[in-house]
């Protein structure tokens, strides 16, 4: 059993980090405070390297390895944004990389992924394990596998979001993060209990992928058993990671679920209101706040969004754009 990452791992990470992920500016919209009758402050990871926070992670991920390990070159599975991830940071690295995706993977994270020159197998996610491909990979080649969210590293890499809100200079009542495997509001929730403890931490998920939701109100680990379609590919995971879980069920204060449709509408309002291109998992949390999340909690003034991720279809983009 890996042990689970701690503060310190986030600082080390935020070190190993420096000169290599952008620090992603707090931006804020007057109208949608007033849609709100919040103080709204929004992290876009968007703006990150790859056009999402999974750089992070990954990054520091590799960047931990030893040279013996460098060697032998890496192999993720991913619908996208932590396929891109990595392949940027072995590029970057001059490690060897390939990516187990779906087949039905957005066309523009599979090109991002080819940009960075990281080899791809497809799969069919109806049919096939993507993490049995991987091992398979890892036993012929020796490659090292790099889990999405379920790894210390990639947890304190992605926590490095949240050093950067709670030294933003802002006080929050509340953050709201999307949530698929949970390795971003884990990673988030160690910096921010350390830093600003006074600040909620909530997820936001796909509705027909809540198993966040549904764990909490378990009490423990909730496997879903239906994987219905959804636009939001890059959170749509059937139940909490083994590392992520322990450090959300202490953090989280609750978890929103929201419909592809919310978060087609949310993705207009950023890029109108906000100037950002989202996603639709990249625009969940948003979504969640605008279709009053926190509307029963008064005492909830000051808000931190983080948009996660802008890697989209222009077919998706497009349909978004005509909601408003």
């Amino acid at each position: 059993m890996l042990e689970l990452p701690t503060y310190k791992d986030v600082l080390a990470a935020a070190k190993r980090l420096e000169g290599h992920a952008r620090p992603t500016p707090m931006i804020r919209s007057d109208v949608i405070d007033i849609m709100t009758g919040k103080t709204v402050w929004f992290k876009p990871e968007c703006s990150q390297k790859v056009g999402a926070f999974k750089y992070r992670g990954a990054f520091n991920r590799l960047s931990a390895m030893t040279l013996s390990e460098r060697a032998q070159g890496v192999v993720a599975f991913s619908s996208g944004n932590h396929a891109q991830g990595v392949s940027r940071a072995a590029k970057e690295l001059g490690l060897s990389a390939i990516i187990v995706m779906p087949k039905d993977a957005p066309e523009v994270k599979v090109a991002g992924v080819k940009r960075d020159g990281a080899g791809i197998v497809f799969y069919d996610r109806n049919t096939e394990s993507r993490e049995d491909i991987a091992a398979q990979i890892s036993a012929r080649d020796g490659r090292i596998i790099v889990p999405s969210y379920d790894d210390p590293f990639i947890i304190a890499g992605q926590g490095t979001v949240g050093l950067e809100v709670a030294q933003s200079g802002e006080g929050f009542d509340a953050l709201i993060t999307p949530m698929g495997g949970g390795g971003l509001c884990a990673g988030i929730s160690l910096a921010m209990k350390m830093l600003s403890p006074k600040t909620k931490i909530f997820g936001a998920e796909p509705q027909h992928y809540n198993d966040h939701q549904q764990s909490l109100a378990a009490g423990k680990r909730v496997k879903l058993t239906q994987s219905p379609p959804t636009l939001c590919d890059a959170i749509m995971t059937p139940m909490p990671g083994a590392l992520t879980w322990p450090i959300n069920k202490t953090c989280l204060s609750g978890v929103f679920s929201v419909s592809d449709e919310d978060c087609l509408r949310t993705m207009a309002i950023a890029k109108r209101e906000l100037g950002v291109q989202l996603e639709p998992g990249g625009a969940a949390s948003m979504a969640a706040l605008l279709h009053g999340a926190l509307n029963d909690q008064p005492e909830i003034e000051t808000t931190c969004i983080i948009l996660s991720g802008g890697n989209v279809d222009p077919d998706i983009a497009a349909k978004a754009d005509r909601l408003l």
